[in-house]
């Protein structure tokens, strides 16, 4: 009953409107306090760009690369479980 008679009174009185104004006013504020979410997405995009790039331009390169990390890493497992 007594939560009931709170709730009511909130209502009545316009302290809950208050209270989410205020909480709004915290939102809009930490949200407009931010700018690097906009930076570090810009600088993802710049490194997978060149990613690509280094992937397109040194596509022989990276395939022996990749295979002698594979086969130095098959070699190390198959030591570690054999």
């Amino acid at each position: 009953m007594n939560r009931f008679y709170n709730i009511k009174n909130e209502i009545c009185t316009g302290e809950r409107k208050e209270k989410s104004r205020q909480r709004m006013r915290k939102l809009c504020s930490a949200m407009a306090g931010k700018s690097s979410g906009i930076d570090g997405l810009l600088v993802t995009v710049g490194l997978c760009i060149i990613a690509l790039l280094l992937c397109v331009v040194m596509k022989d390169k990276l395939e022996v690369f990749i295979g002698t990390i594979v086969d130095a890493l098959t070699a190390k497992a198959t030591g570690i479980l054999g």
